[in-house]
């Protein structure tokens, strides 16, 4: 790790400009970009910390909905109560990073740009309709979280672009959503498949509007589309969460490894989809 520059701009612009130079890689936490570093795979000649600028760490609610900071840590995710009662599923997904001690340096922005497939933010993101605030020399632009990653470690972002913030939806009346991961451990590992669901019911606990994600099942988090339309219109019927495990199965990708068959993680992407679906209703009942 030695002769690399640190740099800790003040502003967005400031660190725009510093990730003009070759070799430039943005941190937000710190803890994939170091780990990487110690062992070889990333080699920057200059570290941006975005840590300095002002408000990138902040978590703010605006009309409703709510601007999280592509710094801001787990921890202050985890300890902002109107976050954790609009949009619980994706506190969970974020409190579900590295430990308690990780938890005070992760970040979403770092979560969602090391481009894991197995990144738990990601899908309770994309479940969320979340889009991310993208700064960059010819200033800012949005676009959708499921956007973001291309393939594994890779991301659309330009290089010389910085993901500045996240913004989450305003809530409709009786809206929830949920995150489930199956892991081999009980406690600080990678998942074997993840998967985000929101939805939006109407008075009479009909669904009117869903999204579902998985993650974990292909080279990078997926919106399902056809899950969410299988939920819409019914009352979460035995019907309708069969159309949602056939559709999140058939969208389903995954590799087979030490961790779990192709076929293992398929039939546990449907079934985890199912579970948080039906937390997502009873959060959206409450």
């Amino acid at each position: 790790m030695s002769g690399v520059e640190y740099l800790s701009p003040g502003s967005v612009a400031e660190a725009v400009k510093a990730l003009q130079v070759e070799g430039a890689r943005v941190m937000a936490g710190g803890t994939d970009l170091l780990v990487q570093m110690r062992v070889g795979r990333a080699k920057p000649r200059v570290v941006v910390d975005l840590k300095r600028i002002p408000g990138i760490a902040d978590i703010r609610e605006q009309d409703g909905a709510f601007i999280i900071g592509a710094a801001a840590s787990g921890a202050a995710i985890g300890e902002h109560e109107g976050l954790r009662k609009a949009w619980p599923g994706v506190v969970e997904a974020a409190n579900l990073i590295g430990s308690t001690q990780v938890q005070g340096r992760a970040s979403l922005g770092g979560n969602l740009c090391n481009a894991s497939p197995a990144a738990d933010s990601v899908p309770a993101l994309i479940a969320a309709g979340a889009a991310c605030v993208i700064a960059g020399p010819k200033g800012e632009r949005e676009a959708p979280v499921e956007a973001i990653q291309t393939a594994p470690g890779k991301t659309s972002l330009a290089a010389n672009e910085v993901l500045v913030a996240f913004r989450l939806p305003k809530r409709a009346v009786y809206s929830g959503d949920a995150y489930l991961r199956l892991i081999p451990r009980t406690e600080m590992d990678i998942a074997v498949v993840g998967a985000g669901v929101s939805v939006t019911l109407d008075a009479s606990g009909k669904c009117v509007d869903a999204r579902v994600s998985v993650g974990a099942v292909a080279p990078t988090a997926l919106l399902v589309e056809a899950a969410g339309a299988a939920l819409i219109g019914s009352s979460f019927e035995e019907v309708a969460l069969a159309k949602l495990e056939a559709a999140v199965a058939a969208a389903a990708k995954p590799i087979s490894d030490k961790r779990g068959t192709a076929e293992y993680r398929t039939k546990v992407a449907a079934v985890l989809a199912r579970r948080a679906a039906l937390i997502a209703r009873d959060r959206a009942k409450a």
